[in-house]
């Protein structure tokens, strides 16, 4: 287990970040993480070391991804990875307009799936088509955004951080480090998920912080804003990034516009790692997106085959933890094989 750690213990609904995040590690050994998981799940043939023996099921995701998100790739390996445990065909489509995202959801209805795992960024865009999929007895499971709707829409449970909670863990270490005005690059317009983390940072941080609007899906635009910011204010001395992605964009804007401004981020890649050894990145929050494709694929076989459902009526919580520079030799092992 990486040293990662909380801005002190984050309270949830009654329950602590670290305490969230330990039971859902415990959870994730429980629900077949290797041979000894497989031998005692429901239906599969114990001993054998193979995948689970109960009936094929195919299950789709549909995610508000743009293209060339690494965060979206690290998700899919972990549902990929229980899927081939849990003899689960896995289905696969993105899209970053809330619209499309309905209608890939609806696609998947039309296909009669056994279960569904959707993400919320954009709720009201999906509430129909969620609705539509859980009143023909199709299973849902929301992941990573918009947590707060889950339940309303009829979902089974949602997979991943609070994003105030997270959003308010990196104003405290920003604190910690006595800045004084931060710049939240907001990479998705209308995403509730980066809006709630920025307001987040603003609900703990005792300086200024301001939102800049950008196109995550172009990287030279996205630049020259942070960029032009920079060099307008020179009083910024933090940048935080809501997407990894993001994080590599942001530290060339900071060295072009000559600003000794630190740079923080939301999730991890193996080019946030590097950054994190480089310090040109200070710290990065982890919200584990393996855990959460993982966890939504096994969550929906273990529900068909034993009636299961983690959560309670509130979410299970992934993160969020913060990595730094220290983290990184076990971090560079785990992002290079696609896991963090």
């Amino acid at each position: 287990m990486i040293g990662v750690r909380t801005a002190g213990p984050l309270t949830v609904r009654g329950v602590t970040v670290r305490t969230a995040v330990a039971l859902l590690t415990t959870t994730a050994l429980a629900t077949g993480c290797g041979a000894a998981g497989r031998q005692d799940a429901p239906g599969a043939a114990a001993g054998s070391g193979q995948g689970a023996s109960t009936p094929r099921m195919t299950i789709g995701m549909v995610s508000h991804a743009g293209d060339g998100d690494t965060f979206w790739d690290i998700v899919q390996n972990g549902a990929e990875r229980a899927a081939a445990k849990d003899n689960v065909k896995f289905l696969y489509a993105h899209d970053k307009e809330g619209a499309q995202q309905a209608a890939l959801i609806q696609s998947y209805i039309d296909q009669k799936v056994d279960g569904l795992i959707v993400t919320l960024a954009k709720p009201q865009a999906v509430k129909a088509a969620v609705r539509k999929a859980v009143a023909q007895g199709i299973p849902v499971i929301t992941i990573n955004s918009g947590g707060e709707f889950s339940r309303a829409y009829g979902a089974l449970t949602h997979i991943g951080q609070d994003e105030s909670v997270a959003g308010r863990a990196v104003g405290d270490e920003l604190n910690r480090r006595h800045r004084k005005k931060v710049l939240c690059v907001v990479h998705e317009q209308g995403n509730v998920s980066l809006e709630d983390r920025c307001a987040g940072v603003r609900k703990s941080f005792h300086g200024t912080v301001e939102n800049l609007d950008v196109d995550g899906t172009n990287a030279p635009a996205s630049q020259s804003s942070v960029e032009a910011r920079l060099q307008s204010d020179k009083g910024i001395d933090a940048v935080v990034t809501l997407g990894a992605p993001m994080a590599a964009i942001a530290v060339k804007a900071a060295e072009e516009a000559g600003s000794a401004a630190q740079l923080a981020t939301f999730d991890l890649n193996s080019a946030v790692v590097k950054l994190l050894k480089a310090k040109d990145v200070t710290f990065a929050v982890d919200q584990q997106p393996y855990l959460q494709g993982y966890e939504a694929v096994d969550l929906l076989w273990l529900h068909k085959a034993n009636a299961d459902v983690l959560g309670g009526g509130r979410p299970v919580l992934t993160g969020p933890a913060l990595v730094s520079g220290e983290d990184v030799p076990k971090l560079t092992e785990y992002t290079g094989r696609g896991t963090r």
